[in-house]
């Protein structure tokens, strides 16, 4: 479908809430959202595509066709995204990494000697199912500490089965294990070991730390000096460990912080559990940069709680959450759990949002290397000028004068976002007496580029983008030289603030493109358009300086440099002021030094 035929066929959606997807060419789904009202929602992709984001762009570009599926409610809708996302994969969604897992401890008290087992998800099969975990190691150590805290069994053999048909393994004699072989002990004994793993499991490190204190101290009264010993040992094992060992995704926080971060290459999600106002455990995971923070926050959030089948009573976001209402009713239907979502501006809770953005940013800046900011960065510019290749090259050029004297133009290169001095070129301006910076920016091209259709060295190397110092007459300009030289180059103005700093990129068309909202980019252009304007400005005084120094007026008594550049200014050059009147140059400079001047330029005569 055509881009009209598209939007015709959004137009004739109805003011209903639903599911939409969108197909490329191969009918594979790219992208899942949902809508209060599709039709509203799918034909704003179509519409006003300047205002997209590079992302959305990108993904508008190869849409094909488009499927809706219409809802009874924005809850339904809701509930149907999250299903077609998690079926579909979409590329332009933001998808977490779904090869982790969120494994659980599973323990079936149906058996006589139960074991804490490793399993990828929870099955409706009777057994008893603690976690989810943040990944398989972080699992199995829970379950080896554990098993080390409370003596119980973690070797193969199997119970009652092989009770007295061997010697005790390693783990006995290391004190590991309480010797579960040997007919001493009863089943009486493992149960209750398993009891106070259940207790520890389930967070209640306390009231089993008191029970045990209890049994410890009736122990020592009774002189059983030994029990009252393995009892101590496991009492010091159990508060060393604490909560923070057990730590869920969400299964027992009482508060969730999620923060966010991104550098030029790489986001991150992150998540900070607490429990009774104490920090207990760091969750995160790197992920593509977006264009859209608050909509990316939206859909990870949304896979984090779901995919975990766990959360806790509080999240707190870095910013709104559009859908938090019908996703806490979700979350509420499938775990029978009230979340709260909170966006807080001020107190406590905007603390804790600040230092899960904190660490956020420490571990994406840990793993984004200077190269991929510098490659972020350009792709980010590729994307947001709609480039056909990565800017690797970009050329600036600016041109400099002081009333017509001295044009002069410079040439800067930047080569993967770095000055490459040794490429730069300087340019005096030829056979322009009136300052006209349209001519001479026409000029300096057609120069710079006849060079390299000659294939001249230093200049036979074709950049990626123009940057322009100047605006949308200036980028038309240096467009039509392009094209009567049948050149096909991107370029584009650099639009400077009142605060002389450049703001925005405009095209021939005199179209704005704002660079402000993105750090890297506007900090990239920025360095270009100074560097660029300083190049110029020290060839114009270099040119200036000379000339002036070396001027027939230094004999002149009564000129100095202020009233060598006035007349120069005036008249352009030493030559017209030599031809000029004593009247004339006493319109620049006083009657008695203009008769000095007139006197010595004309005595020999």
């Amino acid at each position: 479908m055509t881009r009209e035929e598209l939007k015709l066929a959004a137009l004739s959606l109805p003011y209903e809430p639903g599911v939409y997807l969108m197909k490329n060419t191969d009918d594979t789904v790219i992208y899942v959202g949902k809508a209060k009202k599709l039709k509203n929602r799918v034909s704003q992709y179509f519409q006003d595509t300047a205002s997209h984001n590079a992302k959305t762009r990108r993904m508008v570009s190869q849409i094909d066709h488009f499927e809706t599926i219409t809802a009874a409610s924005e809850f339904e809708a809701l509930v149907l995204e999250c299903s077609l996302i998690k079926h579909y994969m979409p590329k332009y969604n933001i998808l977490l990494k779904d090869d982790k897992g969120y494994p659980y401890i599973r323990l079936d008290l149906r058996e006589p000697y139960p074991k804490m087992q490793l399993s990828n998800r929870v099955s409706d099969d009777g057994a008893q199912y603690f976690g989810p975990y943040g990944s398989r190691g972080k699992t199995k150590q829970v379950i080896d500490t554990i098993c080390s805290v409370f003596q119980l069994p973690i070797c193969t053999r199997s119970f009652p089965r092989d009770i007295g048909k061997d010697r005790p393994c390693l783990n006995y004699h290391m004190k590991t294990c309480k010797g579960w072989c040997l007919p001493r002990l009863t089943q009486e004994d493992y149960a209750e070991q398993i009891r106070r793993a259940i207790l520890l499991l389930q967070g209640k490190h306390k009231d089993l730390s008191e029970s045990l204190s209890e049994k410890m101290e009736a122990a020592a009264e009774q002189l059983d000096f030994e029990t009252a010993a393995q009892l101590r040992d496991q009492l010091r094992a159990i508060e060393a460990l604490g909560q923070r060992q057990l730590v869920t995704a969400g299964t027992m926080a009482d508060t969730d912080v999620i923060g966010w971060y991104q550098t030029e290459a790489k986001a991150c999600f992150a998540v900070l559990h607490f429990i009774g106002g104490n920090l207990m455990d760091k969750d995160y995971e790197l992920l593509p940069i977006t264009d859209d923070p608050s909509d990316a926050i939206a859909q990870i959030v949304k896979q984090y709680y779901l995919g975990r089948n766990a959360a806790p009573k509080r999240v707190i976001l870095p910013m709104p959450m559009e859908d938090s209402a019908p996703f806490a009713q979700l979350l509420l239907e499938k775990l029978g759990k009230t979340v709260r979502f909170i966006v807080p501006r001020q107190g406590d809770n905007k603390k804790l949002s600040d230092l899960a953005n904190k660490n956020a940013r420490e571990e994406a800046e840990r793993a984004t290397t200077a190269t991929e900011r510098i490659n972020g960065t350009l792709k980010l510019l590729q994307a947001m000028l709609n480039l056909p290749h990565l800017p690797q090259r970009i050329e600036a050029f600016d041109i400099s004068n002081i009333s017509g004297t001295d044009i002069v133009a410079s040439m800067t290169v930047f080569v993967d976002g770095k000055p490459k001095k040794s490429d730069y070129k300087r340019f005096k301006v030829e056979e322009l007496d009136d300052q006209d910076d349209y001519a001479s920016m026409r000029q300096v091209v057609c120069r710079r580029f006849c060079h390299y259709l000659d294939g001249d060295r230093g200049f036979d190397e074709k950049p990626d983008l123009l940057l322009i110092d100047g605006g949308s007459v200036h980028t038309q300009i240096v467009c039509e030289a392009l094209e009567t030289m049948g050149i096909v180059i991107p370029a584009f103005g650099m639009v400077k603030d009142h605060r002389h700093r450049t703001r925005a990129l405009v095209t021939a068309n005199n179209e704005e493109i704002g660079i402000q909202a993105n750090p890297a980019i506007f900090s990239l252009i920025g360095r270009i358009q100074e560097e660029t304007h300083r190049f110029a400005i020290t060839y114009h005084r270099q040119l200036r300086s000379k000339r002036v120094k070396g001027s027939k007026l230094d004999s002149v008594e009564g000129i100095g440099e202020k009233r060598r550049i006035a007349l120069l200014k005036h008249f352009k050059s030493v030559k017209a002021i030599s031809a000029a009147s004593v009247e004339e140059l006493n319109q620049v400079v006083p009657q008695k030094v203009a008769e000095q001047i007139y006197q010595h330029f004309h005595s020999q005569e």
